[in-house]
């Protein structure tokens, strides 16, 4: 098997020299209210009036702030992470239960019959039976 690939640096791009000025437009909004938050529109007219960001798209600046805003949050303590909280189950000790009407054809007949299904949460499997009522209605067609 061939060695895999090194990961290759990131390539510099127009927006480099801005993003330590975006960073803190972000930072100052993780303060500030609501509506008072720079929208990737306010950062990149704000940026059409510096003289060196001719080159800079609109794409640019929201691609960068998609990634960077909640990095920001993550760093300041204040963003959601992700993480994953494996379940465990003793055998026996949980189920799930589920019922529901379900019409059915019997002897080519619809009859309106009860669904109960029963579900382990130790193993996962499914364990399902229907009940008939006693005295089949049909149901009109």
């Amino acid at each position: 098997m061939p060695e895999p690939r090194k990961p290759l640096p990131p390539r510099a791009t127009r927006l480099d020299p801005f993003k330590p000025w975006i960073d803190e437009m972000l930072r100052a909004d993780l303060d500030a209210p609501r509506k008072q938050r720079h929208t990737v529109k306010r950062i990149f007219e704000r940026l059409l009036d510096e003289p060196s960001a001719d080159e800079i798209s609109h794409q640019m600046v929201r691609g960068y702030v998609a990634a960077r805003r909640e990095e920001i949050r993550i760093e300041a303590g204040r963003g959601a992470v992700d993480a994953f909280v494996p379940q465990t189950h003793r055998p026996g000790a949980e189920a799930e239960v589920d019922f529901g009407d379900v019409t059915v054809r019997l002897a080519g007949e619809p009859v309106t019959s009860y669904l109960f299904a029963f579900r382990l949460s130790y193993s996962g499997d499914h364990v399902r039976s229907q009940m008939v009522r006693a005295a089949a209605v049909a149901v009109p067609r």
